[in-house]
């Protein structure tokens, strides 16, 4: 049995560190299959030594994000304990500090994980993004939280947030009301990212203003969006002529954010998709930049990383035989 001890120098980092009812004490102990004990000032880890090395790291990782003012939850912690089992903890002091903005609820958004990270340092470098990856990774979300940002620090005179009107797998029929009410049930994500930062009165006086424009794809043919933060939301859906369409709509001094799930594909059978078809042909050529997203970037609850992974077992599965 082998024992380590780590010193904790200020009794509010404990609290944080141990969390509600030590859940996070006792989740690292079911991790690593260790045992820790709170003696004072200090924790004594003990178990077998790479269990203990690995326990130890994980809480040194734990306290690093505490020191900078980052509270604990669920994602957090499991996401420290992944990067630890990965050898990859020291990278953790890459997500400290980066507020892109404030939410309307006084909720700071910053990347959460290595992959979001990315995805944020590509669009502030890049004039268009490619960010692909399962549910729940925060494409959407982050991409409205850098134009908002962009849009506050007057970089941008717009804000352009569009996606292909395509159902999941199940016909809605003739939808009631006028045009706009009819495709807002596309837009919706949308719509609920833009509340979250803006709030709902910011939004509307900005739309009626035409600072905001939220519209499906067909809405961008023919036009040349210049000063603009453009998003293109569930590009999976789009087919090849739609992304090229869309593509070159691109003006002076715009940004370009595409996001999708090329697992998630709803075209008819037969139809290619043009996000697949546009990270081919745009791979080599400067100021693109395509970012990918893993399962560990999901930061929605647990499970959702678990059904993504039992899902790509599935499709693995298939391929072999």
């Amino acid at each position: 049995m082998y024992e380590q001890t780590v010193s904790i120098d200020r009794m509010e980092n404990a609290v944080s560190l141990f969390g509600s009812f030590d859940e996070n004490i006792r989740r690292l102990e079911k991790e690593f299959g260790v045992t820790i004990l709170n003696r004072g000032s200090d924790l004594k880890v003990s178990g077998d030594i790479e269990a203990v090395s690995a326990a130890v790291r994980a809480i040194g990782g734990l306290l690093t994000l505490i020191n900078k003012g980052e509270s604990l939850g669920d994602q957090n912690v499991g996401y420290v304990i992944s990067l630890v089992k990965d050898g990859k903890e020291d990278k953790l002091t890459e997500l400290t500090g980066d507020c892109i903005c404030i939410t309307t609820k006084g909720r700071p958004v910053k990347p959460k994980t290595l992959g979001q990270k990315k995805y944020i340092d590509a669009i502030k470098k890049n004039t268009i993004v490619f960010g692909i990856g399962p549910a729940g990774t925060g494409k959407t979300y982050l991409a409205v939280a850098m134009a908002v940002s962009a849009f506050r620090a007057k970089e941008v005179n717009r804000i352009i947030l569009t996606r292909p009107a395509v159902e999941a797998g199940e016909k809605l029929g003739f939808l009631p009301g006028d045009l706009q009410q009819k495709v807002d049930p596309y837009l919706r994500p949308l719509y609920d990212a833009l509340f979250d930062m803006l709030g709902a009165e910011s939004f509307q006086r900005c739309q009626e203003k035409g600072s905001i424009e939220v519209a499906p794809l067909a809405y961008m043919r023919g036009r040349t969006l210049d000063e603009s933060f453009i998003i293109l939301d569930e590009a999976q859906n789009t087919t090849p002529e739609q992304m090229k369409m869309f593509l070159t709509r691109l003006g002076f001094n715009s940004k370009i954010v595409v996001t999708g799930d090329i697992t998630q594909i709803d075209l008819p059978d037969g139809k290619r998709s043009g996000l697949v078809d546009a990270v081919r042909i745009l791979k080599n050529v400067d100021d693109i930049e395509t970012v990918r997203f893993s399962e560990k970037d999901v930061v929605r609850h647990k499970l959702v990383m678990d059904i993504i992974k039992a899902y790509e077992k599935n499709e693995e599965g298939k391929k072999r035989k």
